[in-house]
């Protein structure tokens, strides 16, 4: 079959389906004077196309998940935000969607992150700092007051508690008469690249791979329309690695939650539609438009043939992509818009799903509106005045860009197979040998910036003597005494024999096999708190202790 017999077919079996379910934006789509194409395929005769390439919404994925791409929907524009108390951070998420933002993304504070209520003692200070300060029940539904459930797809930054977060969003779900089944979203969940990368973890391996893959079960079962985990490369890439190793080792991990799903004895086809990953988007503008697209094609091999899925969407690698937060600058920190604009771009260049844009002044400190404004409007110029969106994978066959793609498949591939002769990605983590490779990676870079091999215009070249003089945005110190307050009352108010038994059910539980993400919805809806549910599950997994690097 010629490579044009090939296209026919394609467009009659896939795309033709796709476009009565979904039509394309625009009954046209042009530039200022010229027809722009859907789709282009090498006129000559390419033997390695169908493999290599094939087409988009076919194995194997390099050109895309969906047939028509951003020509029938543009990828979820979705801001990351959170900070201070549920509050604020509710009247920054109506904010941005009355600017055009189409999904929530949440930011939780420090002490959320690890399990800690707001009046814990190794809570204080830092309650409200980096994310929305959530403890109870009470919290969540006020963080999401207002928000229709059923229309709005949330994305929660969570990963060690992320199965209790999921569930006090459940509970609210069912508050507002949203029914778990028609819930749209993702929970982090990714507790391999805590060890790795990030440190907030709370468990042990073990008990933490069990709450993943109850997540797993429940949602395969109840909540069909969320993404039970979203395998992360983004804090691989921010704490120093390169683009290869943020593929290999985030195609790693997630090679382990599919192996883990399994022995709890889940079958692969149930639940691999249901994960999804998250990726950096940093500065080398080429490299990380053919990182996304390796990263697509190595997934669906790895699903096809390692893992045997029968099922076309699950050799689908779905992901959403943050702009580097790593590569923004303290030292003029407009050039940052710049920055975001074209990492951006490459993000959409690369086929994302999910876009997430940094805003000029995160390295000074928390975003104003304005900023976040910004960020956003960088996602609606690339959308609705660039044209990338209208044409499918607008650079492949560009001879670096396929160049590119294959290398960093094939240098991927080799650091997979690597940790799998270490027995696994999770044996990897414990020797410290991803933690040492990453080390390693981080300083080399270190040094080139250091030597003005590597140039950040404005931090090591092109410097100026400037006054900073954007808006900031100030977190009050008196959210700490208001949210110990808030508890402290829901203490006081709720069933406290009930939460004693809740509990006591609860640490029972953890010691056999039950799936506990049933009794965490009952515990939520019974105002047992955040910090209680990961107390005591501590007194019965204990805690990780990190290893130190080879």
């Amino acid at each position: 079959m010629s490579l044009q017999d090939a296209k026919a077919r394609w467009e009659a079996e896939t795309l033709t389906p796709a476009l009565q379910r979904f039509p394309e934006r625009k009954p046209e789509f042009r530039t200022s004077s010229l027809p722009m194409p859907r789709l282009l395929v090498p006129q000559d005769p390419d033997p390695d196309y169908e493999e290599k390439l094939g087409f988009p919404g076919e194995y194997p994925y390099t050109r895309g998940v969906q047939p028509t791409m951003y020509r029938g929907r543009l990828w979820t524009m979705r801001q990351y935000a959170g900070y201070a108390s549920a509050e604020e951070s509710n009247a920054r998420y109506r904010y941005l969607l009355a600017q055009g933002q189409s999904g929530l993304s949440v930011a939780f504070d420090l002490p959320t992150q690890i399990g800690y209520d707001a009046d814990d003692p190794l809570a204080q200070g830092e309650v409200g700092k980096v994310g929305v300060s959530i403890s109870s029940l009470e919290d969540m539904e006020t963080l999401l007051r207002g928000i229709p459930l059923d229309k709005v797809s949330t994305s929660m930054t969570i990963n060690a508690p992320a199965a209790i977060l999921l569930a006090m969003y459940i509970a609210v779900g069912k508050r507002q008469g949203v029914e778990p089944r028609r819930l749209r979203g993702t929970v982090q969940n990714d507790i391999l690249k805590e060890y790795i990368a990030r440190g907030t973890y709370i468990f042990p391996p073990a008990p933490s791979m069990r709450l993943i893959t109850d997540l797993f079960r429940y949602c395969q079962a109840e909540v069909p329309r969320w993404n039970t985990i979203s395998i992360s490369g983004y804090h691989i890439r921010e704490a120093g690695s390169t683009a290869v190793q943020e593929v290999g080792f985030t195609l790693a991990n997630g090679i382990a939650y599919v192996q883990a799903a399994i022995q709890a004895g889940l079958e692969v086809d149930g639940f691999a539609q249901q994960l999804s990953f998250f990726f950096n988007a940093h500065n080398n503008f080429l490299e990380e438009i053919a990182k996304f697209r390796a990263a697509r094609r190595l997934w669906a091999r790895i699903m096809r043939h390692r893992f045997q899925a029968q099922n076309p969407k699950s050799w689908r690698l779905r992901f959403h992509t943050q702009t580097g937060g790593s590569t923004l600058t303290a030292q003029q920190p407009e050039n940052n818009v710049v920055r975001v604009a074209l990492q951006a771009l490459a993000a959409v260049l690369g086929g994302t799903q999910s876009l997430h844009t940094n805003s000029m002044d995160e390295a000074l400190w928390l975003p104003t509106e304005k900023a976040v404004r910004v960020a956003l409007r960088t996602q609606q110029i690339i959308a609705h005045e660039s044209g990338v969106a209208d044409t499918i994978d607008p650079l492949a066959g560009s001879y670096l860009i396929e160049h590119l793609t294959d290398e960093i498949e094939r240098r991927a591939e080799d650091l997979i197979r690597t940790i799998d002769e270490m027995g696994g990605a999770l044996a990897a983590i414990q020797h410290g040998w991803v933690q040492a490779q990453i080390q390693e990676a981080a300083y080399q870079q270190q040094r080139a910036l250091e030597s003005g091999q590597q140039i950040v215009v404005g931090l090591n070249a092109y410097q100026t003597e400037e006054e900073i003089e954007l808006e900031r945005l100030r977190v009050d110190p008196a959210i700490e005494a208001g949210q110990r307050q808030r508890l402290a009352a829901l203490r006081a108010r709720r069933d406290n024999a009930r939460v004693s038994e809740l509990r006591s059910r609860l640490e029972t539980a953890a010691r056999t096999t039950e799936n506990l993400m049933p009794l965490f919805i009952e515990c939520v809806e019974n105002h047992v708190t955040l910090g209680e549910i990961c107390h005591t599950l501590r007194g019965v997994w204990g805690e990780y202790q990190p290893v130190t690097t080879v």
